[in-house]
């Protein structure tokens, strides 16, 4: 999964929200790097590797280019 904020306490707080949503549901996260910086949080859940990006690390290492063969799912902010 691949998401973004506008300032580096946002991408912090997604990477909290993410955490506590997986906790809840019993689901451990492996690994973590980038959450102290908030630039690029990498989140790895075995199955699913979420990365969570300040926008301009997004535009600018543009992962999306590089999974371009890969489906796209949308998902909707709740």
């Amino acid at each position: 999964m691949i998401c973004s904020g506008t300032s580096l306490r946002q991408v912090q707080a997604i990477a909290d929200a993410i955490e506590e949503g997986m906790r809840k549901k019993g689901i451990k996260c492996h690994h973590m790097e980038g959450y102290r910086t908030g630039r690029w949080i990498l989140m790895d859940y075995s199955d699913m590797v979420i990365h969570i990006f300040y926008q301009e690390t997004r535009e600018f290492y543009d992962l999306e280019r590089l999974w371009g063969d890969a489906s796209s799912i949308i998902f909707d902010s709740v």
